[in-house]
């Protein structure tokens, strides 16, 4: 892939959800951050790119985490919920994302 410019219809399906919850909440409140759930092969740098592009914000930085997924069980049967990435944007100061509607 091209390191310099990413592909914008790649940039368009890296960022999954937002995830909503009460520590995302937090998070974001205090250190000006949103948390997304992103693809497992999206780098720092496409989902920095990402963001600019759909929300209009500037991003400062991107930190990202792999969430391993728990084991269920059904019964009898044991199985496991897929591994998935997440990914802490920290916006510049004064940037804000609305989820709630176009802006």
């Amino acid at each position: 892939m091209n390191a310099t410019k990413p592909n914008e219809e790649r940039l368009m399906t890296v960022l999954v959800a937002p995830v909503v919850s009460e520590k995302g909440t937090m998070i974001g409140e205090k250190h000006n951050q949103v948390i997304f759930r992103v693809l497992p092969d999206a780098t720092k740098s496409e989902i920095k790119a990402a963001v600019q592009l759909m929300f209009k914000a500037e991003v400062e930085s991107v930190a990202i985490s792999n969430v391993k997924g728990k084991e269920k069980r059904f019964g009898r049967f044991i199985g496991r919920r897929n591994n998935w990435k997440k990914a802490y944007v920290s916006l510049k100061p004064g940037q804000e994302i609305n989820f709630a509607g176009a802006a």
